[in-house]
């Protein structure tokens, strides 16, 4: 007799090619901010697969959204007594997804399949990961400054975006758009060049070093950095939708941002930004919070417009110049792990 081959269920409505949420589904992806996950239960949605994320004494649970008597969803509920409660009929699931009650009937038999689909969780760099395989193999990003205690840790809101994950990422690691979007907060129209630079493979990605005169300062700061000061930008790329740039300031001082893009739907996308720094570590937060919402508005701005919309892993689809490295590489780097051509994401 044969082996009956599993069959791959996918999220009802899914916007993504079947072959490129299969390269997607196994990746750890931020899907809520541990801040956000206390006495009820809350909602997010990854490649279209909607979630319920809850809090008991276990820890952090999340599983499909969904109740299995009726269909309601279960982030509509509340937690009490340590489970999970169906907001419709009452059910309550443990932490790790099993009907343990049903108010109505208190002595029948609960039937094996009222059990809810679960998926692993990570608390990281305060945010809640998960991933929609069952056997994860792959480590999750990296931002060591997050734990180092001469760091300082700051967590702005999410950036949410009518765009596809890859475009925000590669506009995140693009070094050529400086001076003619970032005006406004950093760049500089009349310094608009870009160095050459290298770009390396790591294991989970690639490695971007990037050094030129642009300050990372705010406009209204640039005066702190000495004149000509080279400013070194490293780029470390995580497959596929997670980069962290860390940029040298004057002295020993870092500031380390994690852009974490998590796909929604192939043209949704919501971007979790830990930030670390090691110095101005006794000024208010306020300033840090208003220069990085301007920043990622000023992206917004750029990503939403892009058509195609889709990010084109075809390297002939659209025209490259030198500055583009780290892009070109980043677009290999996806279709290595088997995105098509046309891929959504």
């Amino acid at each position: 007799m044969g082996v009956v081959a599993h069959q791959q269920v996918y999220p009802r409505g899914c916007t993504f090619a079947e072959s490129d949420w299969d390269a997607l589904y196994p990746f750890w992806y931020p899907v809520a901010f541990s801040r956000d996950v206390a006495e009820k239960p809350v909602t997010a949605t990854l490649l279209d697969q909607r979630l319920v994320i809850w809090r008991t004494s276990a820890g952090i649970s999340v599983a499909n959204d969904i109740c299995l008597h009726r269909g309601i969803p279960l982030s509509m509920g509340w937690v009490a007594e340590d489970y999970l409660v169906c907001k419709y009929h009452g059910f309550h699931y443990s932490a790790d997804g099993h009907c343990v009650k049903v108010p109505a009937n208190p002595e029948a038999s609960i039937p094996k399949k009222l059990c809810l689909k679960t998926y692993p969780v990570k608390e990281a760099y305060g945010l809640i990961w998960t991933s929609l395989s069952s056997g994860n193999q792959y480590p999750l990003p990296e931002m060591p400054a997050w734990n180092d205690p001469d760091y300082q840790q700051i967590l702005p809101d999410a950036v949410n975006l009518d765009a596809a994950a890859g475009r925000q990422v590669e506009g995140f690691l693009d070094v050529a758009h400086f001076a003619f979007v970032h005006t406004e907060t950093f760049g500089d129209i009349n310094n608009p060049v870009v160095p050459c630079y290298e770009v390396t493979p790591t294991e989970q990605g690639l490695r971007a070093e990037y050094l030129s005169t642009v300050s990372n300062f705010p406009k209204a700061l640039q005066d702190r950095a000495p004149a000509d000061f080279k400013w070194l930008r490293v780029f470390d790329v995580f497959l596929p939708f997670t980069a962290r740039l860390t940029v040298h300031f004057p002295g020993e001082g870092r500031l380390c941002v994690l852009n974490a893009a998590s796909p929604i739907s192939a043209r949704k996308t919501r971007v979790f930004v830990p930030i670390c720094r090691n110095f101005d570590k006794d000024m208010p937060l306020e300033p840090v919070y208003e220069f990085n919402y301007q920043v990622f508005a000023e992206d917004k701005e750029v990503v939403e417009a892009q058509y195609p919309e889709d990010l084109p892993l075809d390297m002939s689809a659209e025209s490259h110049i030198g500055a583009d490295k780290t892009s070109i590489a980043y677009r290999r780097g996806l279709r290595s792990l088997g995105l098509g051509s046309l891929y959504t994401a």
